[in-house]
C-alpha cells in the first residue's frame, strides 16, 4: 500500500464538516506536494476560501483553456487579489485557437468535442499533477453521475495521488449558504443562468437556474455528453486503519 494510503477513522470520518476536512488535510500532509484546482465555479471558491483561513501558501491550479468567459477571467484576478498568499497558477495548454484549427480543423468542440477536452484540459491537468502526492478539489457527490459515488478521501489510480474531496457531502444550497455567510466572491455567470462554468463554446444558460441551483444540463447542450474527462471514475475509497 502507498503511503500516503491510510489514515486514521479517529481523525477524518464521513461525518466530517468541509472546514473540518480542509484543517486534517493541510495538517496531515504537511510538507507534501499538495495543490487546489478549481475551475472558478462557486464550489471551488468555497473551498479556496477554506483553505486561504490557514494561512498555507498553497498552489491553486487553474487551466486557462483560453476559451472562457469574461466573467470567469475576472473573477481570478479577484480571487487572486483577495487570497495574496495563495499561488494561483495557470497550468493551461500552450496551444492557440488558431493553431488547433490549423491542425484538427475549425471548431474542433464542436464535432470532436472529446479532443478538444483532451487537448485543452486532460492533458495539461495531468502534467500539472505530475509529481503532485495530494489533490484538494470542489466535487461533491450531489453532482451526479460518476460524482455520486466520491468520498472525502480516495486514492486516485489515474494520477497516482490522494484525492480530497472536502465538500463530497455538500450540495449546492450549502456551497451558496457559505459564500453568503463568508462573503465569498463567486462568478457572476451563476446569477445569469449558468449552474457550471466551463468554456464559451461548450457550455450554456439553463432555464431558470439560479445561484442556488446545480444541474449540467448547460454544458455540450444537444449531446450525451456531461464530463470533459479531468475526472475519471471514482477512485476506491482509501483503506483506513482504526
Amino acid at each position: 500500500m502507498h503511503a500516503l494510503e491510510s489514515t486514521s477513522t479517529t481523525e477524518l470520518t464521513d461525518l466530517s464538516t468541509p472546514e473540518e476536512i480542509v484543517a486534517w488535510t493541510l495538517r496531515r500532509y504537511a510538507g507534501r506536494a499538495l495543490v487546489v484546482t478549481t475551475s472558478f465555479g462557486m464550489e471551488g471558491c468555497a473551498l479556496i476560501d477554506m483553505v486561504a483561513r490557514h494561512g498555507v501558501p498553497l498552489p491553486v491550479i487553474y487551466l486557462d483553456t483560453m476559451f472562457l468567459f469574461p466573467e470567469t477571467y475576472a473573477l481570478r484576478d479577484l480571487m487572486v487579489a483577495r487570497y495574496p498568499h495563495l499561488r494561483f497558477e495557470n497550468r493551461g495548454t500552450t496551444l492557440t485557437p488558431e493553431a488547433q484549427a490549423e491542425r484538427f480543423g475549425p471548431e474542433l468542440w464542436r464535432h470532436e468535442p472529446d479532443r478538444c477536452c483532451a487537448l485543452r484540459k486532460v492533458e495539461p491537468m495531468r502534467q500539472a499533477l505530475a509529481g503532485v502526492e495530494v489533490w484538494m478539489t470542489g466535487l461533491m457527490r450531489s453532482q451526479g453521475g460518476e460524482r455520486a459515488a466520491i468520498r472525502a478521501l480516495q486514492w486516485n489510480d489515474a494520477y497516482g495521488l490522494v484525492q480530497v474531496n472536502p465538500l463530497a457531502g455538500w450540495d449546492r444550497r450549502r456551497v451558496w449558504d457559505y459564500v453568503v455567510a463568508r462573503d465569498v466572491p463567486y462568478n457572476a455567470l451563476h446569477e445569469r443562468g449558468y449552474p457550471t462554468l466551463g468554456c464559451t463554446h461548450c457550455t450554456a444558460p439553463v432555464a431558470g437556474a439560479g445561484p442556488r441551483d446545480y444541474t449540467r444540463a448547460g454544458r455540450w447542450a444537444g449531446t450525451d455528453k456531461t464530463e470533459c474527462g479531468l475526472h475519471y471514475a471514482a477512485p476506491e475509497p482509501i483503506a483506513r486503519k482504526a
